[in-house]
């Protein structure tokens, strides 16, 4: 009995000490990359690389307390936040199941109490008991089901990330084309009221013969093609309220309150800070979410490959059963005589199944192959995003100032 229980108990410090032994599958390592040193207009005095732009912007940028009031509306009840958030707690949830999963996978407490007749007599069962099953971690394959999942979770935080900074974009994008629309609305409004008096005018010259009413009739056309045009703009603002009331997780209707007053367009900065390229790393989420997928692949191939080995496991029960019909009663259930316990261990190993198991390696190889060229993609086209905006940026700038300068001489034009 004494070599038995030594056995078994080396058998069990084997089980124990093994998974912190052997690891299985490939160890992840962040993959280069594809970057460039800097912008391409990176010797831009508006262009600042030295302080990347910061995470509340638009405060800096605009300066508009309305704007500050929308987006904080946005940051409470957008329902795409919302959901994004409920898959950061489910990537938790999964990793609590596969930490889980190291421990004992069975644990089952049974209990049974039975009256039966028989030959005459009447007799009692009683049982109760504890069973418990574990599958030691010996290849690492609990170990990287835990490295998939946090990587996992990581990447619903970038993507979190991604859903915030792209609904502060909208948010401050939609109430900036509001502004604007609201802008044109009233020039065209008030080019409606010029121009039925410019067709006044015109009837008058015509009636005194000073002019053809061929000028009528284009006076005419300009008027109902800026009432029109009016037209146009009402519906471009209305559908503009709403695409700003779903975003801030509303019906469509009662954004008067948070517009308030009609107010002029916020003046921008003509400088811009982005960091460099290095930086777009760290704080793109796309990419952090991209790399971090990249990762979780990698250890669901180590998973892949751990099912090609053995698995060891052990089982245990211990229990009370008393039984009348053996001359025992319920009293005798938790005593010596009626006790029982088991402990066993064993392994499994799907050797008939190995071109499938193979097959599934390579299966998930390529997973991470794919996600491996999806993630450089993701840099490329980050890269491509920054420095179009760049572009479009400075060069907005100096259409700015074109404008500016044909305004002057169109109001030059008018006084003349």
């Amino acid at each position: 009995m004494g070599r038995r229980v030594r056995a078994l108990t080396l058998v069990v410090a084997a089980a124990l000490i093994a998974p912190g032994c052997t690891m299985l599958g490939p160890d992840y390592e962040e993959p280069p990359p594809p970057l460039e040193p800097d912008w391409l207009a990176y010797e831009d005095p508006r262009l600042d690389t030295a302080t990347p732009a910061s995470p509340e912007w638009w405060k800096g940028a605009f300066a508009d307390p309305v704007l500050d009031q929308l987006i904080e509306a946005a940051l409470e009840e957008n329902l795409s936040l919302r959901s994004a958030g409920l898959r950061v707690l489910q990537a938790r949830q999964q990793l609590a199941i596969a930490i889980g999963n190291q421990y004992p996978q069975q644990q089952t407490v049974t209990g049974t109490a039975e009256k039966f007749r028989e030959n005459d007599r009447t007799d009692e069962f009683y049982d109760f008991g504890f069973n418990v099953t574990w599958e030691a971690d010996v290849w690492g394959r609990f170990r990287r089901q835990i490295e998939s999942a946090e990587a996992s979770l990581e990447a619903s935080l970038a993507d979190y990330d991604g859903v915030l900074i792209t609904l502060f974009a909208d948010v401050a994008q939609t109430y900036l084309l509001i502004r604007t629309t609201d802008a044109r609305l009233a020039v065209a409004k008030d080019n409606v009221e010029l121009q039925r008096e410019s067709v006044d005018i015109t009837t008058a010259k015509v009636e005194t013969g000073d002019t053809r009413s061929l000028d009528v009739d284009q006076a005419q056309t300009l008027l109902y093609n800026t009432i029109a045009g009016v037209s146009d703009l009402e519906i471009s603002l209305q559908q503009l309220k709403n695409t700003l009331a779903v975003l801030l997780g509303r019906p469509p209707q009662g954004l008067s309150a948070l517009l308030g007053e009609t107010k002029p367009i916020p003046a921008v900065s003509p400088a811009v800070a982005v960091g460099m390229p290095q930086d777009l790393i760290r704080r793109r989420p796309d990419i952090r979410s991209a790399e971090r997928r990249l990762a979780s692949q990698s250890a669901q191939v180590g998973f892949a490959i751990t099912e090609l080995y053995p698995h060891f496991g052990l089982s245990g029960s211990i229990g009370t059963t008393a039984n009348t019909a053996m001359n025992e009663d319920a009293d005798d259930l938790f005593s010596d005589d009626t006790f029982r316990w088991s402990i066993a261990g064993g392994f499994s190993w799907d050797v008939l199944n190995y071109g499938r198991l193979r097959s599934n390696v390579r299966l998930q190889d390529a997973f991470f192959q794919q996600l491996l060229e999806d993630y450089r993609q993701t840099v490329l086209q980050a890269q491509a995003d920054v420095e179009n905006s760049i572009v479009a940026f400075f060069r907005s700038q100096e259409q700015l100032d074109a404008y500016r300068s044909a305004s002057n001489f169109a109001e030059r034009s008018a006084d003349i």
